[in-house]
């Protein structure tokens, strides 16, 4: 461990000291600081800290008033929870086609999914890099259809200039550990430049409360607890030299990559910076290259292998799953022939902050390798 490492621990390791002195584990002073201290980071008014990114969503979705029936644009390429918060509203997600570079939502493909029923738009910030908010913005503010970021993955990054989480109505984030900025648990949080919404949100994340015992609004046990709000707070502190880490390890990746002739790298849009959540290039026969970079020890992820509309949960056949509110049309799907090339092609390879040039080299070559023989 560095040096920044240890004080990284002590800090820490002194914060939990101080909340289990003060035993305010529910909603200590810790939430209220690091809520400050995100929501300036992120250059927003406000900031909640909830206890999930899907309660993020779920939370951001409620404040908006979504109804059963209720039509929600998104992407069939991401994390199930990214749906899962519609469903569990009764909403109807609507599926459109990816950007087959960034393989985030193609806004070429909105306007013609809006219909009456449109009640919000949620594009997915893959990989590290945002959706492109600009373009998505325009029809939020034409048809008067609110925004929500998913950025669980893109967190630190930036679209011309403004950080991922202020690019929309709502933005929701994720603190899973494996997240950019994660913390020893689960934790996430909602940011909004919206008084109202703001409000609704934080009520919605202690049971619709607006004092104790005094309910305006159905909500849900959705707080941010105080030792994870504390232990963010100590990697708040260090997170930028993170996000500079990684997207220097993340451009490394990519000049060495097509300096050896691989190019089906990321492609990183020129208005975008990217935190690199995961380092994602396309193969052809990736089950063999999985096995192989696997037996020189080097491990990989796909990110996602199934479309959430292939998903078993979203099969109106499925009885013994979908509640009886779901056994109707569950989603609606537009053409997702980029979004079906990109789950059989994408490949993840080992990104943090602290790679060292060394094993970055050797998942370069052995990768290089094994690709120019089978392929």
């Amino acid at each position: 461990m560095d040096e920044e490492g240890i004080t990284l621990r002590q800090d820490i390791d002194k914060r939990i000291r101080l909340v289990l002195d003060h035993g305010r584990y529910i909603l200590g002073p810790e939430v209220g600081e690091l809520e400050e201290k995100l929501a300036a980071y992120v250059g927003v008014k406000h900031c909640i800290g909830v206890s999930s990114g899907t309660d993020a969503l779920i939370i951001a979705l409620m404040a908006l008033g979504i109804q059963p029936g209720d039509e929600i644009i998104t992407t069939p390429f991401s994390f199930f929870s990214t749906v899962e918060a519609i469903l569990l509203l009764g909403a109807k997600p609507v599926f459109i086609d990816i950007d087959k570079k960034t393989y985030n939502i193609d806004p070429q493909n909105i306007e013609s999914a809006i219909s009456k029923k449109t009640k919000a738009i949620i594009p997915v910030s893959l990989y590290g890099q945002p959706s492109d908010f600009k373009e998505i913005n325009k029809f939020g503010n034409s048809y008067k259809i609110p925004i929500i970021e998913d950025g669980a993955q893109s967190f630190g990054s930036r679209h011309h200039g403004e950080r991922s989480c202020s690019l929309s109505t709502i933005g929701t984030t994720s603190f899973f550990p494996s997240k950019p900025l994660g913390c020893y648990g689960d934790g996430g949080a909602c940011f909004t430049n919206d008084d109202l919404l703001a409000k609704r949100m934080r009520e919605i994340s202690i049971h619709g409360q607006n004092q104790r015992y005094a309910h305006n609004q159905i909500g849900l046990n959705g707080r941010l607890d105080t030792i994870q709000a504390t232990i963010l707070l100590a990697k708040l502190k260090f997170f930028e030299k993170e996000v500079i880490a990684r997207e220097r390890i993340g451009k490394k990746y990519t000049n060495l990559l097509q300096e050896k002739g691989f190019s089906e790298t990321p492609f990183i849009s020129q208005e975008n910076t990217s935190v690199y959540a995961q380092y994602t290039v396309k193969v052809q026969n990736r089950s063999r290259i999985v096995d192989l970079l696997k037996d020189k020890g080097i491990p990989t992820s796909i990110h996602y292998p199934i479309l959430l509309s292939d998903q078993k949960a979203l099969k109106k056949t499925n009885k013994l799953i979908l509640p009886k509110i779901f056994q109707r049309e569950v989603y609606k799907a537009y053409s997702l022939d980029q979004a079906n090339y990109a789950t059989k092609e994408v490949l993840s390879l080992p990104m943090h902050p602290l790679l060292t040039q060394d094993d970055q080299n050797l998942v370069i070559n052995s990768l290089i390798d094994i690709n120019k023989s089978i392929n």
